[in-house]
């Protein structure tokens, strides 16, 4: 018998790779990813933002142009947008996620040097909110031929320092790529973080621009299209025992809703939560709209620049019951709102971070799952709050709506309107369709405590940051989320004159896009919001107005012949102008209709006790000067004094 012959040796063939650029493979890597949740499929990032330099010009710039016009038509084309300000491109890109439920998210690319600086306010705004957005900033050369370059910052002690590492303690996710195979773990930690439900925020990816054009071969799995489940984790038994028991002991319960019932899509069912057990909701400035103004158990915002209804229900709560929100110090009108020394608290959180705060038992879980188990663990064990406390804050809830009917009317229609008038004039003329976009000044403590929500999505106030500037690009942002073909969505810009100053570029991209931005202007000459806090804390409104400097050197004189509405038109705006009420509401119906980016300019008066807003319903800590010369600092300090004493740990 002839010996066996050995076995012939398998062939080896290489898995496929495609020669690509660190940039192509990145756009590319990008157009193939998406999320999913509840059976719904969409692109993870659908657009990428851009400002071009020497640092991204010839990477990521150049592989936008063949993802957008070598790839036109195909589903992993990557649309780019111009933006003019890097911070402002944030913001747009933030906007939409909010808008796109998280679930989709945008890119912003930008040079080294100013132009990823830049990007550091937009990314502390994002990941405060915890909204995804991915940054791509150019970096300094990996291989170091010349150093220093343009606009690089050297630093003696280290020398992989750049300017990007301003990013990091505001990121959710920090890496810098230098060299081409790093993309791909990087890259797939980068989605893993836009897509994490409790983790998510700005993510950045810093790119030397050497890195950027240099080739290599990628191998084609991982240009395969992928899917990010956006997971609902439900709720811990023990925990969920332990909350079931809490509610059911509980006399005065209030339920503050915040942003995560948003961002869980749980509205339906904490109105059916409520529907079971009647506890009411108040709602935080993120959470808002989580039920319908005119829901019975909805009894407004609370805290700082909330309701008198849920303030005097939050003193009085022998069970606070969190969902979804971070307990702000507005939100806890710093440690000083929930007084009732039996109080306790209970936290609904996707993060078991925010969950434990004020020494609450925490019930970690999505929002809409960990909603949906408590309602089914409390089906048939018979709670319901007291007939008699339902009867009080129903009753409440009407008396403040007097209070905002008397601040929203006009009995003048040739008289300059208030600030709350004009919001008064809009809250007339909406319908659920619109979105009204605010984040600075007076106005989100008035659109906090008066505006009436019609939808899960109508109110659009960004407070985690409280980020003057935000709401041009926001609402830019949100016509994209919102856009079906020729159609959009009402979508309102509400800025000051403060507000207006520090971020109008915007406008120019919302021309150049035709998008039906309606920006409202309230010109009131000055930072009307700090002007009342500065008087409040003895600091007599110092440098908050905008006019001309007096003999002695102040800022009394009259005020700057600043015409915003002018500043708006040569960028591109078509702008009324309304000088009363009358003008005003017609200014607005006709903005509403508009199917062009459209701007209403309104001068408003000082407020008198009638017109105006309500007084804050809780306090606010901001510290006050110890000792003081000036009578006015003296007496806020008393002031300060007298309300400090009520805070309390929660412990």
């Amino acid at each position: 018998m002839s010996p066996k012959s050995p076995a012939s040796p398998k062939k080896h063939h290489p898995a496929p790779t495609r020669r690509l650029t660190t940039a192509q493979a990145l756009v590319a890597f990008l157009a193939r990813q998406y999320t999913e949740r509840d059976g719904r499929r969409q692109r993870l990032i659908s657009a990428t933002w851009g400002i071009f330099g020497h640092g991204n010009v010839a990477g990521i710039g150049q592989a936008l142009v063949e993802a957008g016009h070598g790839g036109n038509g195909t589903a992993h084309r990557m649309p780019y947008l111009q933006g003019r300000n890097e911070q402002a491109m944030v913001h747009a890109a933030v906007g939409y996620a909010r808008q796109s439920g998280r679930l989709s998210a945008q890119a912003v690319t930008t040079s080294i040097g100013p132009g990823a600086t830049n990007l550091v306010t937009g990314a502390a705004l994002a990941t405060i909110n915890r909204l995804p957005v991915l940054l791509l900033p150019g970096d300094t050369f990996a291989t170091r031929p010349a150093d220093p370059v343009l606009q690089q910052l050297e630093v003696p002690y280290a020398g992989d320092v750049s300017v990007n590492d301003c990013l990091r303690p505001v990121s959710r996710y920090f890496d810098r790529i230098t060299r081409p195979e790093a993309l791909i773990p990087a890259a797939l930690q980068a989605m893993r973080v836009l897509a994490d439900p409790a983790e998510t925020g700005a993510v950045t990816l810093a790119l030397p621009q050497d890195v950027q054009a240099e080739a290599y071969d990628w191998p084609e799995e991982f240009f395969a299209e992928r899917d990010w489940h956006i997971r609902r984790p439900a709720p811990d038994t023990y925990e969920l025992e332990t909350a079931v028991r809490a509610i059911r002991s509980a006399r005065r319960p209030l339920i503050v809703a915040g942003g995560g019932v948003r961002h869980g899509a749980a509205e339906e069912t904490l109105a059916a939560f409520t529907a079971a057990t009647r506890i009411p909701v108040a709602s935080t400035q993120a959470g808002k709209g989580a039920l319908r103004h005119d829901h019975p158990a909805d009894v407004g915002g609370i805290g700082h620049t909330g309701t008198a209804t849920a303030n005097e229900l939050a003193r009085t709560a022998d069970l606070v019951i969190g969902v979804g929100t971070r307990f702000s110090d507005f939100t806890t009108a710093s440690g000083t709102l929930f007084s009732n020394p039996a109080v306790r608290f209970l936290h609904l959180n996707i993060t078991a971070f925010d969950a434990h705060k004020l020494a609450a038992l925490p019930l970690v879980a999505d929002a809409r799952a960990g909603l949906e188990a408590l309602t089914a663990a409390l089906a048939g064990r018979g709670y319901r709050v007291d007939p008699a406390y339902e009867t009080e804050y129903t009753g409440a809830k009407e008396a403040w709506e007097e209070r905002v009917e008397a601040s929203f009317a006009t009995p003048d229609p040739t008289a300059r309107p208030t600030q709350t008038q004009v919001l008064g004039l809009l809250d007339d003329l909406v319908t659920e369709e619109d979105i009204l976009i605010n984040a600075a000044g007076s106005l989100p403590g008035d659109l906090h405590k008066l505006w009436r929500a019609r939808s899960r999505d109508q109110y659009h106030v960004e407070y985690g940051y409280s980020c003057m500037g935000y709401e041009i690009p926001a609402a830019i942002g949100v016509l994209l989320a919102t856009g079906t073909g020729q159609r959009t969505r009402p979508v309102w810009a509400l800025v000051g004159d403060g507000t207006y100053l520090m971020n109008p570029t915007e406008i120019v991209t919302a021309v150049q896009e035709n998008l039906p931005l309606k920006l409202l202007i309230l010109q009131n000459h000055g930072y009307a919001s700090i002007g009342g806090l500065s008087e409040a804390v003895g600091a007599e409104r110092f440098g908050t107005a905008y006019r001309h400097r007096d003999a002695d050197g102040g800022f009394t004189g009259p005020p700057l012949p600043v015409d915003l509405a002018a500043n708006a038109a040569s960028l591109g705006l078509r702008v009324l102008r309304a000088a009363t009420v009358d003008d005003l509401r017609k200014a607005l119906s006709e903005a509403r209709d508009a199917e062009g980016p459209t701007c209403v300019y309104v001068e408003t008066e000082t407020p008198d006790t009638v017109s105006g807003p309500p007084p804050a319903q809780a306090w606010w800590d901001v510290p006050v000067a110890e000792t003081a010369s000036r009578p006015a600092a003296v007496k806020a300090r008393e002031e300060y004094d007298r309300q400090v004493a009520a805070r309390r740990r929660q412990l």
